[in-house]
């Protein structure tokens, strides 16, 4: 596809990572100079300097002939407009950001009114994560799939876990439970596990399962952690808004401590609900006070990523919540892994991943259509989401009589609300809804996980 990315910060230079990492061809538009040269000088891309409204700077950077145009300035109003511009100069499909509370619930609207494909709003969607962590804690991260029926749960195998020298093959003679193993991170080393796999401790493993069985299996290897009651939110910015007015919905007590003194007025009208203090969130005393020692669920937010990282830290030692750390620019994934941050959120990567699955859905197959996509152990593996067409190639066939790739894992079929861990005599059939894990290639249509 020929794409043009409007914006050159931390989530433009994301998304030009992945794409150009697929092949497409990419045009990035922005008034920095420096930031421009950034993707340029680094990535697989061509850039032009200027401001992403102007006409003629659109057809410079070939808006007659692009597929799609991604509209992720700092600015919300200016990715609307140039979306507009786009639309009516090239016809093309145009996917914008924004941010503002305010539009949040006009996005239908404004969707079809400026002919847009997506408007993706990353602090909700970051929300939205961790909201879905603080309501099943014992996990490190919870990818949904089926609309939410199927749910994708990471966890650490701890120092004195059961799992420790068990192979995956007597995993369920010993433990009794119908989970399926999909994905294990060892180091920096991601790997799609058969029978023989053994578990070591700190493996980053990855399950499939319903949420009755999740709970089961994750009892009876020790990782118990009751669901959020309250949550204390370090820094009072989007994410942490989006985030308590979820979290309130769901009967959680919430507890933002921000320094600036006029958002915490604000927040006081947005969030009546929720307990707003004024002051700095690295005062160890303020947290004390705020009950820190004794809280269930903390979430590092401020806009500082350095910052961040010292709270989760400082919170692990000194209390039981559960933890999740938001990063926005510090890119040192295998440092960072390493440290006891419990679950780490990367708005940008999050945005990224809702913008590819568009792009991978968008080819049109015979087949199947891309619903979801995650990005897994920092790139190096995916999980797909794709709904089985009625003609397609891999329907009514049983699993083991097709010859998958390698490195391809088919993991739960969702069928007329039944959540299938498929055998090889289980089959794809018109109409499921088919989690499928890989790792060394990229796919958009499920009939590629086949051998040629």
């Amino acid at each position: 596809m020929n794409i043009i990315i409007v914006g050159c910060g931390k989530v433009g230079y994301t998304l030009v990572e992945q794409l150009s990492n697929e092949n497409h061809n990419i045009v990035v538009i922005d008034e920095n100079p420096e930031k421009v040269a950034d993707i340029t000088d680094n990535l697989d891309a061509m850039g032009i300097v200027g401001n992403g409204i102007n006409h003629q700077t659109q057809i410079d950077a070939g808006i007659t002939t692009a597929d799609l145009l991604i509209a992720v300035t700092g600015d919300d109003e200016k990715n609307l407009l140039c979306c507009v511009i786009a639309r009516k100069t090239g016809h093309c499909q145009t996917i914008a950001r924004v941010r503002n509370p305010i539009y949040n619930k006009e996005i239908e609207f404004l969707k079809k009114e400026f002919g847009l494909a997506m408007i993706i709003n990353p602090e909700l969607a970051a929300a939205n994560e961790i909201a879905r962590i603080f309501q099943f804690p014992s996990a490190i991260r919870v990818d949904t799939f089926a609309k939410g029926h199927v749910e994708l749960l990471h966890f650490k195998v701890g120092k004195n876990s059961p799992l420790i020298d068990l192979k995956l093959a007597n995993l369920h003679q010993t433990l009794r439970t119908n989970v399926l193993v999909c994905t294990v991170m060892r180091g920096e080393d991601v790997i799609i596990p058969n029978g023989d796999f053994v578990f070591q401790e700190n493996d980053i493993a990855a399950i499939v399962s319903e949420r009755r069985n999740a709970l089961e299996f994750f009892r009876k290897i020790g990782i118990v952690k009751n669901r959020v009651g309250d949550a204390i939110l370090a820094g009072g910015g989007k994410v942490s808004y989006y985030l308590a007015k979820s979290l309130i919905q769901s009967g959680i007590r919430v507890t933002i401590i921000e320094i600036d003194r006029a958002r915490c007025e604000q927040l006081s009208e947005l969030l009546p609900e929720a307990t707003i203090i004024c002051g700095d969130a690295t005062d160890q005393t303020l947290l004390s006070q705020e009950g820190l020692e004794h809280a269930r669920g903390f979430a590092a937010l401020t806009g500082l990523d350095e910052e961040n990282i010292l709270l989760s830290l400082y919170a692990n030692n000194v209390s039981n919540a559960k933890t999740v750390t938001k990063i926005n620019r510090i890119s040192f994934h295998s440092v960072i892994n390493q440290l006891n941050l419990g679950s780490i959120i990367y708005p940008r990567i999050i945005t990224a991943d809702y913008i590819l699955k568009y792009v991978r859905s968008t080819n049109y197959s015979q087949n199947s259509n891309v619903e979801t996509l995650y990005k897994l152990a920092d790139g190096r593996a995916e999980a797909l989401e794709f709904i089985i067409k009625a003609d397609s190639s891999v329907a009514g066939i049983p699993l083991q009589e097709l010859h998958f790739r390698k490195n391809t894992l088919i993991c739960c079929i969702y069928r007329q609300g039944k959540v299938i861990i498929p055998s090889g005599q289980d089959s794809m059939m018109a109409g499921d809804s088919v989690l499928v894990v890989l790792s060394g290639y990229r796919i958009s249509d499920i009939k590629e996980i086949l051998e040629d």
